[in-house]
């Protein structure tokens, strides 16, 4: 009998092992396949866009070139204008946003507020339909008058549904013991959110201020609608300005001139370009990750397994 079970125990702890050099090899597998499109947009941007458009995109840089970062910093005031914009109204942003979804979380999640399941089905209906660009426009422009307004850029993303069903759902799990205890001490219900619940929200607000802090930092939309004024647009809008702005100059020198001009205009960098912006981009964003890393995959996965 103690030999039958020594026997499955070996037995079992090799099974373990034979299943873990799988999972981390298809791991590291997907992780590589992952990888390699970041190594190639960066190796793209140190190339030359004749080399790019002539061998196409590869691992390791071919005919190493600066002109694409050269083209990008062109004017360093003006860009770092863009990106005090783009940190700025990220900061505020996500801080603002953080703020309000979680004190309409945890009202919605109040079994004692008698509205909740009302408006909980308020907020989901937004998510089926909604006014459309031309109301919002006119909303945003003709009533509330934020046409080269900062607030055109910050209220939109604010609040968000599925933000709010994550962070329900975490406070949700919360016992009610912990707020009645803090009423029973004499605390109110904003002093019980801010002492008692927000920190025991950690994973739920790093997950839902990293998604706000992407919305906030990939925007270029409402920057292109509401926003005509050069001095206040974001990093996003003014990048893509400035792609739009080389590929039509582009076009124009090449179908007008001849010779040099027609080789100068195509050695003019456009998917280097491209690439470069993508590093100088996504550079600050990317670096985010790793301090939230902990906290973003734990609350992304709050409600999914339960047990």
């Amino acid at each position: 009998m103690t030999s039958g079970t020594a026997r499955y125990k070996i037995r079992r702890k090799w099974d373990s092992k034979v299943l873990s050099m799988i999972a981390y090899t298809l791991n590291g597998f997907v992780a590589l396949v992952c990888l390699v499109p970041f190594i190639m947009v960066l190796s793209a941007s140190f190339s030359s866009e004749t080399s790019v458009q002539l061998q196409g995109f590869s691992l390791l840089p071919r005919d190493i070139s600066l002109e694409a970062y050269k083209t990008v910093f062109k004017e360093p005031s003006v860009i770092a204008r863009a990106y005090v914009i783009t940190i700025l109204l990220t900061l505020c942003g996500t801080a603002l946003g953080l703020f309000i979804q979680t004190m309409t979380a945890y009202v919605l999640s109040r079994k004692d507020f008698a509205w909740r399941n009302r408006f909980s089905f308020f907020f989901y209906f937004t998510t089926l339909f909604n006014g459309g660009l031309v109301p919002s426009y006119i909303l945003m422009t003709r009533y509330l008058h934020m046409k080269n307004n900062y607030l055109a850029l910050l209220v939109p993303f604010l609040f968000s549904v599925y933000n709010l069903l994550i962070m329900k759902s975490y406070i949700m799990v919360i016992p009610d013991s912990l707020s009645d205890a803090a009423k029973i001490d004499g605390c109110g219900e904003f002093r019980t959110l801010i002492q008692v619940i927000m920190p025991m929200l950690k994973p739920a607000l790093a997950t839902v201020g990293l998604f706000i802090a992407l919305a906030y930092w990939n925007d270029w939309y409402n920057a292109m609608l509401y926003i005509s004024n050069e001095k206040m647009q974001p990093l996003q809008y003014f990048l893509y300005n400035q792609v739009n702005n080389i590929e039509a100059y582009k076009k124009i020198i090449a179908s007008n001139a001849v010779g040099a001009d027609v080789a100068a205009a195509i050695n003019m960098p456009t998917q280097t370009l491209k690439m470069a912006l993508t590093v100088v981009v996504t550079g600050p964003i990317v670096l985010l990750y790793p301090l939230v890393q902990k906290y973003f995959v734990q609350g992304i996965t709050i409600g999914a397994v339960k047990g």
